[in-house]
């Protein structure tokens, strides 16, 4: 007797995307945010604006319900590392219960490599109303220097 055998996800997967049908559709009916997306190791991932001129990077990074203290930026060698986390506040109550839990804990971590140009002694951080707001200058001698031409 022949026994049929099934690959696993067989029948899930799908072409160019070699991975769960499901997946595909995954988040395209909610918006993206850091709340819903996650990195390798479980850690929440916080969304960032990143801006460039002449002097400076910005960096405006969202991240919702952390407290000052919870907060720890580090640049070093043109890496730059966000570190945050949000702990759960567990009241003990003897009436009522928890209908809905949909808001996230846990460890926010982001990195970025902007380069070895910045002034590491420099860098100014402002958080406000759950946005983390980083000021990044360069170093003198890398800013872009103009040279005029002189037509003769």
């Amino acid at each position: 007797m022949n026994n049929i055998v099934r690959q696993p996800n067989r029948e899930a997967s799908w072409g160019i995307f070699n991975d769960n049908l499901d997946n595909v559709f995954e988040g395209f009916f909610r918006p993206f945010n850091a709340q819903t997306r996650e990195g390798n190791n479980g850690s929440l991932v916080p969304v960032i604006d990143l801006h460039e001129n002449d002097n400076s990077y910005t960096v405006k990074a969202e991240i919702p319900g952390v407290k000052k203290e919870d907060i720890d930026v580090t640049v070093q060698d043109g890496l730059l590392t966000i570190n945050a986390e949000t702990r759960y506040e567990h009241e003990d109550k003897k009436d009522g219960r928890v209908i809905r839990q949909e808001r996230r804990y846990g460890k926010y971590v982001r990195s970025i490599r902007l380069g070895k140009d910045i002034d590491e002694e420099k860098v100014k951080a402002n958080y406000k109303d759950g946005v983390l707001e980083l000021e990044l200058p360069k170093v003198e001698e890398v800013k872009p220097k103009k040279i005029s031409v002189n037509v003769s």
